[in-house]
């Protein structure tokens, strides 16, 4: 059962000067999964202010509720989650969809492998290509059975494990969702869950985890990160204010870089070190980007972004930063076609398997827009000074390289246009409002 696809929404930008506001992004996604599911498991009411009202973070707040949590949302916007405790999820009377939402899947299933329920995982046209395989392979081991569709994709039946058991297991690659779904499990496992990452990824599960009262530890040894968890231990419920997405954050910042005499002010940005690797990029080529207010909220470092129009070059991004700007990719392409010389952008293999192919749907954009690209399987390197524009950008069903081709288009000699920007929706429904309360020139496109 694959979902119904919303309708489809072409979209056109045009060249546009000086954005101005201050603006503020929704709350951040990974934070918002976490949190609902967090308090789903805890013992009391966990009470969410600044949750993601995106069709992601809902479809996750109807899962938890199926799975026998109390969600809802009051007349203030604050979500409240009743726990029923880390072994107290019940199998769902119908299968849970996910709509678009790999971290919502992929972190739902860790929380559940180790509960002895049974559960149908669905999702739309996109999310059932993407493999599952990387996150059940480790919670096979740890007592988890799984019934997929070929190449370990959705639709997905999970039989919980009735006796499970703890394990150690070192990422093949990095990837803060499997790192979550395998210390999620632990939850419910006897004895310490262990999870070596010898390259460090977006630590939000950690930070949350000890938040609620997890028994959780975090170690460097011998050049990796070793993060354990022990087992059968109720959580605590909680108070906790998301902080806006530096991931949403991008499209907006990278605009009014862009776009002449621009200055914009982008409002309470999470600033955890291990998300802000578009910023050091960008600021490595020349952007204007001042970080002030800056505090510390809910165990986050947090700040607001002032962003001037700047003259951008070209650099090379390392491949060790790559899991600190992995969803980053699509909008600092588009940012570096307007860069003076070349940027290149190594350890990519993870944009293979997101939403789309991310690596392949860009580069196709931007070579539909003019700007001449190389890529390999990891790799992709741009070459600046401007992008024509003129073309016409299969989104894929990503939202991501939807709202960075609206981006480009803002700054191009030419429009660009989309074939589908509907997906904007799962993670930041009033992405054209916003944008267009600032000036951007962004109207729908007449489909002939």
């Amino acid at each position: 059962m694959i979902q119904p696809q919303p309708k489809i929404q072409p979209l056109i930008s045009r060249r546009t000067s000086g954005l101005k506001g201050r603006i503020k992004v929704p709350g951040d996604k990974s934070m918002s999964h976490r949190a609902l599911m967090f308090g789903a498991i805890a013992i009391g009411e966990t009470r969410i202010k600044g949750l993601l009202e995106a069709e992601d973070v809902v479809n996750t707040a109807k899962a938890m509720t199926a799975l026998g949590a109390g969600t809802f949302r009051d007349d203030e916007g604050v979500w409240h989650v009743q726990g029923v405790g880390v072994a107290g999820l019940q199998s769902p009377a119908q299968p849970l969809d996910f709509g678009n939402s790999g971290t919502g899947v992929r972190l739902a299933l860790g929380l559940m492998a180790t509960t002895p329920l049974i559960a149908q995982c669905i999702g739309d046209a996109s999310l059932s290509k993407r493999p599952m395989g990387r996150v059940t392979k480790p919670l096979e081991e740890m007592g988890a059975r799984f019934e997929a569709a070929e190449g370990s994709t959705l639709p997905l039946t999970l039989h919980g494990a009735k006796n499970a058991v703890p394990i150690i297991y070192t990422l093949p690659m990095p990837s803060a969702q499997v790192k979550s779904a395998v210390l999620l499990a632990g939850l419910n496992a006897p004895g310490r869950t262990t999870v070596i990452e010898p390259v460090a990824t977006r630590d939000h599960t950690e930070r949350m985890l000890q938040a609620f009262g997890a028994r959780i530890t975090v170690e460097e040894k011998d050049g990796a990160r070793h993060i354990s968890v022990e087992g059968q231990h109720e959580l605590t419920a909680q108070e906790i204010d998301i902080p806006g997405d530096p991931s949403s954050a991008a499209f907006p910042m990278v605009a009014a870089l862009l776009s002449e005499s621009s200055d914009i002010t982008i409002e309470n940005i999470m600033l955890n070190p291990t998300r802000t690797g578009l910023i050091v990029t960008l600021l490595e080529m020349g952007a204007q980007i001042e970080i002030k207010n800056k505090r510390v909220s809910g165990g986050e470092e947090v700040g607001d972004l002032q962003v001037k129009a700047s003259k951008l070059h070209g650099v090379r991004v390392p491949a060790a930063r790559a899991p600190s700007m992995i969803d980053e990719y699509p909008i600092l392409a588009v940012a570096a076609s307007f860069a003076e010389g070349t940027t290149r952008m190594d350890g990519l293999e993870e944009l293979r398997v997101k939403e789309s192919d991310r690596l392949a749907a860009v580069e196709a954009g931007l070579q539909k827009n003019g700007v001449l690209t190389q890529s390999g399987p990891d790799w992709l390197e741009v070459s600046g000074g401007g992008a024509p524009g003129g073309g016409k950008v299969a989104t894929h069903m990503d939202h991501r390289i939807a709202m960075a081709f609206l981006v480009m288009g803002l700054a191009s000699r030419i429009h660009v246009s989309l074939d589908d920007s509907s997906f904007i929706a799962t993670s930041f429904p009033d992405f054209v409002g916003l944008m267009k309360g600032m000036g951007a020139r962004i109207s729908a496109l007449e489909v002939k």
